[in-house]
């Protein structure tokens, strides 16, 4: 009998259900209903057919599908609309409102991830595809980031070829109307991108604001689910961030997140979140911080 090694696919899977859902809590029940079914259909697959990976993301496909139709889209503050340019507003919270979650790096990059795995799901991507139907969603993956034919998908959601490419184009569409460019946005790879993380952190914790908001683009974003508040622009976001950061009270951890340098954060010695950042050159361009404590036990931090 043909052996089934399923947990060699689980990373990229999780990846998948998490641009289909943008939540990475949902994301990792999905595979585990994926694996679930793939075992117990594990007699059924034919190695002759397809790859142990296209039936298995089929499987998963079929999982996110059924669970979006129960489920609303999780947005990011700015999806919402309404932002603000003025630091005095009080900020908003939304706690009915399921929002976009981030997902650590760690769980879903290694040598054998799919080709492109933390381009395609940059936070400004997947709240993008939150746009998306669940169909568009599905199809603009599977089309644009796995690279199936368009007769494999069709297949999968037993539609004709046209209605899959009438699918993609609607969503290539919509991505664009919503989405920054891919290029917008560069890796931390670089010393003086380095440089610029590592200042932003002694900023934070040691109270200078004058140095915090020098690190910031002139058109600078700052988003901080649950509240619905949202800021723009460096002067918006700096007198803000000026106003919040005490010196001794905040500690910051670095990682990575949604193929972004990201940290998670500590207030006064509690666990606070997790802060994701998008840079530019030298120049931060957008912070979303996560205010969710329990984020720390997906990206396995210590929470003393």
């Amino acid at each position: 009998m043909y052996v089934v090694d399923l947990n060699a696919h689980r990373r990229e899977l999780l990846a998948h259900c998490y641009r289909m859902t943008g939540s990475v809590v949902d994301a990792e029940d999905l595979v585990q209903e994926t694996m679930l079914r793939a075992w117990r259909a594990r007699e059924d697959f034919d190695p002759g057919r397809a790859s142990l990976r296209t039936w298995l993301y089929r499987i998963a496909t079929n999982v996110c599908l059924t669970a979006l139709e129960r489920r609303t889209r999780r947005p990011l503050p700015s999806g919402l609309g309404g932002d603000t340019f003025d630091p005095d507003t009080a900020l908003v919270r939304g706690p009915e409102v399921p929002w976009l979650q981030p997902i650590p790096d760690a769980l879903i990059t290694d040598p054998a991830a799919v080709v492109a795995s933390r381009g395609s799901v940059r936070l400004a991507l997947v709240a993008a595809m939150q746009h998306l139907s669940a169909r568009q969603r599905a199809v603009l993956i599977l089309r644009d980031v796995l690279a199936w034919p368009a007769a494999e998908v069709a297949d999968l959601l037993d539609v004709s070829v046209a209605a899959v490419n009438s699918l993609l184009q609607r969503a290539r569409t919509q991505l664009a109307s919503v989405s920054p460019a891919e290029d917008d946005t560069t890796e931390p790879a670089s010393a003086t991108q380095r440089a610029t993380l590592d200042q932003f952190a002694a900023a934070f914790e040691n109270a200078d604001a004058a140095l915090l908001t020098r690190l910031l683009a002139e058109d600078v974003t700052l988003e901080m689910p649950p509240h619905r508040t949202w800021f723009a622009g460096r002067h918006a976001v700096g007198t803000f961030l000026g106003r919040v950061i005490h010196s001794g009270s905040w500690r910051l951890h670095p990682t990575r997140a949604n193929g972004s340098p990201a940290f998670g954060t500590y207030l006064d010695g509690h666990v606070h979140g997790i802060t994701v950042l998008e840079l530019a050159d030298s120049t931060i361009t957008r912070i979303v911080a996560f205010h969710d404590p329990a984020l720390f036990k997906t990206f396995a931090f210590d929470p003393h």
